[in-house]
């Protein structure tokens, strides 16, 4: 998995890999490298039609190796003062604008301590059935057919007690590279998932309140519009080189 720092957003030179920390009990971060993101959704019974996979860079270059169409980005990012101080206030900003949020959008509120990595991925599949191909027996369908009606806290509550999820993410961390938080120990680095639903651009975070509108977008433009977000993300904490972009991208890589 690639890590691009604020300063190489205009570098065509990719970035050095990052090692993984997976929580052995569905509570980690899930900072996914070496294929992990793939094998938690196969095992999960998603079929390998679309896979996740690095982006190494954000200039158009770079951009053109991403196999096409992209339906999802996730991006890991640190989570610092100033992007703390930036969350309370969009948060603040948004109560009294009202966002047209789509009755189709599938968001789930993040409960559970240091989960965001799945979190993320559950929004990224969760927004994008109508491209992905599941097994009969699929626990990621069936967990995302159990809660469609459900609301963000339900269907985190739900997510609680799902024991194939929690299996899934033992038999991931003991393929970790390093070991893997613990549900108590503080992180500084969190996942988020941006999505194209109706045609605008949604960045889905477990710890916000609600989904965020950012712009109007399509399948021909998303990885781009999403990699505009992530600039700014990368813009408020210029210093920080601990970013990295995974798309989820029709075909293998």
């Amino acid at each position: 998995m690639a890590q691009t720092g604020a300063q190489g957003l205009h570098s065509s030179e990719a970035t050095s890999s990052v090692s993984s920390n997976i929580n052995a009990v569905m509570c980690s971060c899930l900072i996914i490298a070496g294929g992990t993101p793939r094998r938690f959704v196969n095992c999960l019974g998603m079929r390998p039609t679309w896979q996740f996979g690095d982006v190494y860079g954000l200039d158009p270059e770079l951009l053109s190796m991403v196999p096409r169409p992209v339906c999802a980005v996730l991006l890991l990012f640190p989570v610092t003062e100033k992007y703390e101080a930036f969350k309370q206030e969009e948060e603040e900003k948004l109560k009294d604008q009202r966002q047209e949020i789509s009755p189709d959008v599938f968001f789930i509120k993040q409960t559970i301590g240091n989960a965001c990595g799945t979190i993320g991925l559950i929004h990224a599949v969760a927004n994008n059935q109508q491209h992905l191909e599941f097994e009969s027996d699929s626990a990621l369908k069936k967990f995302l057919e159990k809660t469609s009606t459900m609301t963000p806290k339900e269907r985190a509550a739900f997510l609680e007690k799902d024991e194939s999820i929690r299996v899934t993410h033992e038999s991931s961390a003991q393929e970790g590279q390093t070991e893997a938080p613990s549900l108590d120990e503080k992180v500084n680095l969190h996942f988020i998932a941006f999505v194209n639903v109706g045609g605008q651009l949604y960045e889905l975070d477990g710890r916000k309140p609600f989904p965020i509108i950012h712009s109007k977008t399509s399948e021909d433009t998303f990885l781009e519009d999403a990699v505009e977000v992530c600039k700014v993300f990368m813009a408020r904490d210029p210093q920080e080189v601990r970013f990295t972009i995974i798309a989820l991208s029709k075909d293998s890589y």
